[in-house]
């Protein structure tokens, strides 16, 4: 069991959290279950985010009330989850998520004799022991002491507008310190993506992670791919679509997530000044496409990453004889193939890749074939991404990128309701006029 200690407690006038500053559906809940009787605290990264002056993404509340009665309280509730149960409500531009507190987990080889309705082990860790189901209720302080990072074990208390720490999170955020919460190589076997969040936490929020946490992260860092390859899509997501896509990625480098996730990357850049330079300037331009507000597609964010290595495999192919569609084609699909064993890609993102790499050659042709048709296709947007990142490095893409603005800002008007075709509007065919019969005949 984890050593307790006693909370902080920082009143209203001590720390600068206003309400204002959180989301009016949040604010609404966390008194609709006070109202109730219940405790309502907005825990994680959002009390997190507040005090560093940063707008959260999201809010998480977590409450004494059990998932059923959350769902009483709650029209728009949908319970969710079997490893974590997890109360969604759903608003019309917002899904808060609402969690019960946990106990920490108990010692390895202790049973917790419990069961839920459906006779599942409220508590179950694999043989290596990272934890599969954990639905085992507690207090505040449990709750927040199993969390992954004393950062972000705060509580904001809607109760009396005070927060609450109950680890060293306060001092940690002063000395902007990632620290697990307990020992870090149980932490990090728990739930191996709690490596990828600190390297996530530290490149976006600028951070440095303990350096003993360091040295454990890097030496599990191969054990990442026992996550659920769709739970590291979802991670993949975060680390390379919110803004810090070109400060993690050295991190990734250096700790070994980045050769134990992409499949040998980190070999191909070995050695490999131009591809690594590309690789740079494309995170980069996704980190700036994210602070204008325009946050790329997951397709486009693979295109930065892999596309550069894919248009050289599929050049190779085409140089041994194979049309460049095909060997475009079987190089994507020899990747994805590979890459969905360990982070889980959906079918319709992978279509969207090969589209973004097909398009190149049509982008590159000076000049374009009916250029205003191809303004209309849907990966138009995302090709054009992908062109300006390769410009930065390449002067032949420079040259069709050039030829593109200039027709974009020339003729706005270019994009068409339907594609155009390349013939002239056709002249009105003249009905055929059916030859009238005799009335002898007709009589017939």
């Amino acid at each position: 069991m984890m050593k307790t200690m006693q909370p902080r407690i920082i009143p209203r006038e001590e720390h600068g959290i206003s309400r204002k500053q959180i989301s009016p559906n949040a604010l609404r809940t966390l008194y609709r279950l006070h109202d109730n009787g219940f405790i309502a605290y907005l825990a994680g990264g959002c009390v997190r985010d507040l005090l560093l002056e940063r707008t959260p993404k999201d809010f998480d509340i977590t409450t004494d009330a059990a998932p059923g009665q959350i769902k009483r309280l709650f029209r728009n509730c949908r319970l969710v989850g079997r490893r974590f149960r997890l109360a969604h409500l759903h608003f019309p531009n917002e899904i808060l998520e609402v969690s019960t507190f946990r106990a920490a987990a108990p010692p390895d080889g202790e049973k917790t004799g419990e069961t839920d309705h459906n006779q599942y082990p409220r508590h179950l860790k694999d043989e290596d022991g990272m934890v599969l189901r954990d639905n085992v209720f507690g207090t505040p302080e449990e709750d927040a002491l199993r969390r992954d990072f004393t950062i972000n074990a705060l509580a904001y208390n809607i109760a009396d507008f005070s927060v609450i720490d109950y680890s060293t999170g306060l001092s940690d955020l002063t000395q902007r310190l990632i620290r697990p919460i307990g020992d870090p190589f149980v932490r990090f076997t728990e739930d191996p993506v709690r490596m990828i969040r600190a390297v996530r936490f530290a490149a976006s929020h600028d951070l440095v992670i303990e350096p003993a946490a360091w040295e454990i992260l890097c030496e599990l860092s191969s054990t990442i791919t026992r996550a659920a390859p769709a739970r590291l899509y979802e991670e993949m997501l975060k680390l390379f679509m919110l803004g810090s896509a070109r400060p993690v990625f050295p991190l990734l480098e250096a700790s070994g997530l980045l050769d134990a996730l992409f499949l040998g990357l980190s070999k191909k850049l070995h050695g490999n000044g131009d591809l690594r330079k590309a690789l740079q300037t494309n995170l980069e331009c996704l980190d700036r496409l994210s602070r204008r507000g325009l946050p790329p597609s997951p397709a486009l964010f693979l295109a930065a990453l892999f596309g550069p290595g894919l248009e050289e495999e599929a050049l190779a192919r085409h140089r041994d004889g194979i049309p460049h569609q095909q060997a475009l084609d079987a190089a994507c699909a020899v990747f994805l193939e590979g890459f969905c064993k360990i982070v889980c890609i959906p079918g319709r993102v992978g279509g969207q890749l090969r589209r973004i790499l097909a398009f190149q050659p049509l982008l590159h042709r000076m000049p374009p074939r009916r250029p205003s048709s191809l303004v209309s296709r849907p990966d138009f947007a995302d090709a054009m991404s992908y062109l300006y990142m390769m410009a930065k490095t390449g002067e032949k893409d420079k040259t069709a990128l050039e030829w593109w603005n200039l027709f974009l800002s020339e003729a706005p008007s270019a994009i068409p309701s339907e594609p155009p075709t390349d013939e002239s509007p056709a002249k009105r065919r003249r009905k055929r006029r059916r030859r009238r019969r005799p009335a002898a005949q007709a009589a017939v």
